[in-house]
């Protein structure tokens, strides 16, 4: 039996034939007429993108059905056993548990994912399905994000980064002012070489220890959550290879690193500096407290011996995590290659153990399964983001691609500008500054950005606020605006 060919799918933009249409709004009714699927698709994406912001309710719901179930638990075992069909209580509550997966920002987007595909499959055919997840959808970047995470979260990593970061804190005494700051500014900026979720994940591990340990307001929480995530967006522009938005465009309109740095690069640093000093001026005089916090802490640990004592790798160890980060990102291209140079790593681990911390996985799976589950969806989303990209100015469509990064993956919004041709330099600089200043305003506008949430969130006792998050990032987004704009 001959299986059945599939549908094409999605179809190609060029294949609608609207090019002449100047109006927007006609152009998307004439794609949903040739298309109906398209309305489908989108507005799945829609209740996904709703779902990111009611997961605190789910976690809620979660821990209210959870101590109703153990307030069952505590009745009499006659009184227990008729609450269940065969007599014997369970001690985890199901339906708690199912609502705490929903509430995890991670499993969003996957979740709906798999919403996709069943619609999918039900108006398309499953052959269609196949071909669609199969061939078209390219899972390089979330497997490339486990891999570079997992091996930036290692022991001998974090030491030698902390060992560089403690240098430049020491210009200001160590005091949490300053390790914030180094952090801020320089971990961002070394994105452009070590790749973006690799300064993300280096970042946010630090500043979980040097920073958010110290308890600070939920308001500081907040504005340096924001902060991080824009600082990180924009500080992997100094090179063509580290940054996803820049690589989507950097082949195919032969940007080389000295046109980064030219462009984009002394633009990203100045927005960078700028923007956090800005923060630790409104902020100073909750430092003050923080120090506080860190000194009682210094105290704590010198009564227990624990002062002074510093965690040491083997310099060999430590060259070897490099050489194992080096090769997988010169190689972010090939997943065969990079997976398996992970494997030889996790070998090297388990032999190195003892100057090893355990290396915990779950953190880059989610976040691999949240960019795996955004992919699935963006790559349905073209159909409107080319006609609004295509039919705007530089600076309406700057501004237009930075509302856009805030609802999409915003290497998406560059890969699409690809596709347009005819777009002179102008227009070329205008999207891609759009949508690295607009990566920091929600999770989803930005590929490390849920790497920095999975690390971070065991200090938002609520979850993370999509409203706080966009509020922390709306102040350095301006300012990077005007950096790339007005500079």
């Amino acid at each position: 039996m001959i299986a059945a060919a599939p549908t094409l799918f999605p179809l190609p933009l060029d294949s609608y034939g609207d090019g002449a249409v100047a109006q927007v709004g006609a152009v998307l009714l004439g794609r949903i007429q040739a298309e109906p699927f398209n309305l489908v698709a989108t507005v799945i994406f829609l209740f996904a993108i709703i779902h990111t912001f009611l997961t605190a309710k789910f976690r809620h719901w979660a821990h209210m059905v959870e101590s109703a179930h153990a307030a069952r638990l505590k009745l009499s075992p006659q009184t227990a056993a008729d609450s269940y069909d065969d007599g014997v209580p369970d001690e985890v509550s199901f339906q708690g548990q199912i609502l705490h997966f929903l509430g995890e920002v991670e499993a969003v987007f996957g979740v709906w994912a798999l919403v996709l595909m069943v619609a999918i499959t039900w108006f398309k055919g499953w052959p269609t399905i196949v071909d669609y997840i199969g061939r078209r959808v390219d899972f390089t970047e979330p497997m490339f994000v486990v891999v570079i995470m997992a091996l930036a979260s290692t022991r001998p990593v974090l030491v030698l980064a902390e060992q560089g970061l403690r240098m430049v804190a020491s210009l200001g005494r160590g005091s949490t002012a300053a390790w914030w700051l180094a952090i801020l500014i320089v971990a961002p900026v070394l994105g452009s070489f070590i790749t973006e979720p690799a300064a993300m994940t280096i970042a946010a591990l630090l500043l979980a220890r040097q920073f958010y340990e110290l308890k600070p307001t939920p308001r500081f929480c907040y504005a340096t959550l924001g902060l991080l995530f824009v600082n990180v967006s924009v500080g992997g522009t100094s090179t063509h290879f580290a940054a996803p938005p820049v690589l989507m465009v950097a082949a195919p309109w032969n940007w080389d690193l000295a046109f980064m740095f030219a462009h984009f690069g002394w633009r990203a640093l100045a927005g960078i500096v700028v923007a956090t000093l800005l923060y630790a001026v409104v902020f100073r005089k909750e430092f003050a407290a923080l120090d506080a916090g860190r000194t009682a802490r210094e105290d704590a640990d010198r009564r227990e011996g624990l002062a002074g004592k510093r965690e040491s790798v083997p310099v060999l160890i430590t060259a070897m995590h490099l050489s194992f980060m080096a090769l997988t990102v010169f190689v972010a291209h090939y997943p065969a290659l990079f997976i398996g140079a992970f494997l030889f790593f996790l070998a090297f681990a388990q032999a190195t153990a003892h100057h090893q911390s355990k290396l915990d996985l779950r953190p880059p799976l989610l976040v691999g399964f949240f960019l795996a589950g955004l992919v699935v969806h963006g790559g349905l989303q073209g159909w409107w983001i080319e006609p609004v990209l295509t039919r705007l100015g530089e600076t309406a469509l700057f501004l237009g691609a930075t509302a856009l990064t805030a609802l999409n993956d915003n290497a998406a919004i560059t890969y699409l500008a690809t596709l347009v041709p005819g777009f002179t330099a102008g227009l070329k600089y205008a999207v891609v500054a759009g949508a690295v200043t607009g990566g920091g305003l929600t999770v989803i506008a930005n590929a490390p950005n849920p790497a920095g949430q999975a690390i971070l969130q065991r200090f938002f006792p609520e979850g993370i606020s999509p409203l706080g998050l966009f509020l922390g990032a709306l102040m350095p987004t301006v300012i990077m605006g005007l950096a790339f704009m007005v500079l």
